[in-house]
């Protein structure tokens, strides 16, 4: 008979939100895969709970070569837990690889649900939450940055993401020059924790309060595209889409054309606007 794989959900920040099962998962799963062997001491040490089974450590740097050790266990008919430093595993932590590798073994896989930082701030945000995109971390050189975030720029659903603070500025900068100075977002800071903080306003605005220097565990979510003809979209924005399609790669007459559409006015508006732009220039 197969083992079962457990991934556990494990607090973002107040100890007091660990689910009950998961203090019964520690104490009686046959291996305990943890992203940070030190800080699951520190976690069953709160939660007053003493593992029976051998701890490993299954982070990023061996996840690949410690997968086919699980898969073994797995197939062996063991109870293996794994837990992240904080949230859900496989969200933006490892996981992956060890629930594909599973899945493909016919091995079952189960959860013990747990807080969640992409939940948590999206009911802070005061944003729509009927429909979410989930973006992660975005790239840390500032090109590859940028072409992520154009690549969402007409997204209408709501984007989370997750950043360090030391890049903060950068990325909220880097949004308010692709997504717009005005679209509306909440940079949501130390959930759950003593200095809990959820900054709202205009990227515009948010990036100018982060140039001053923020700390904690960072979640951002930004307000999707406006539907077309949802809004009055002046000829300067006009242009500032049509350049930002133009960086992205795509040539002028099919920005003037995807722009058009975004903004629900007819492609001579669009067009017009960018041959005054240039003129004017």
């Amino acid at each position: 008979m197969t083992g079962i794989l457990v991934l556990a959900g494990t607090p973002i920040g107040d100890i007091a939100d660990a689910p009950p099962r998961l203090a019964d998962e520690l104490a009686g799963a046959d291996v305990v895969a943890a992203e940070d062997t030190r800080r699951l001491r520190r976690l069953t040490q709160a939660l007053g709970v003493t593992p029976k089974g051998r701890v490993v450590s299954y982070f990023e740097g061996n996840e690949a070569a410690r997968t086919p050790e699980l898969v073994e266990e797995l197939a062996g008919g063991a109870r293996v837990l794994l837990v992240t430093d904080a949230g859900m595993p496989s969200v933006s932590d490892p996981g992956y690889r060890l629930v594909a590798a599973a899945v493909e073994q016919d091995i079952r896989v189960t959860a013990v649900p747990g807080p969640s930082a992409v939940l948590t701030a999206l009911a802070l945000s005061g944003l729509p939450v009927d429909r979410f995109c989930f973006e992660g971390f975005l790239p840390r050189k500032a090109g590859e940055r940028l072409g992520r975030l154009r690549e969402v720029a007409g997204e209408r659903r709501t984007l989370v993401y997750f950043e360090a603070p030391h890049r903060l500025d950068d990325t909220l900068a880097a949004m308010a020059e692709v997504f717009g100075a005005e679209r509306r977002a909440a940079v949501c800071r130390e959930l759950t924790k003593t200095y809990e903080e959820v900054r709202r306003g205009g990227l515009g605005e948010l990036a100018a309060w982060a140039a001053e220097g923020v700390r904690g565990e960072i979640t951002v979510v930004v307000e999707g595209a406006p539907a077309p003809g949802a809004e009055d979209v002046g000829p300067e924005e006009l242009v500032r889409r049509v350049r930002v399609r133009e960086e992205a790669g795509e040539r002028r007459k099919e920005a003037i054309a995807a722009v058009a559409v975004e903004a629900g006015v007819p492609k001579r508006v669009v067009f017009d606007a960018v041959v005054a732009a240039k003129n004017s220039g």
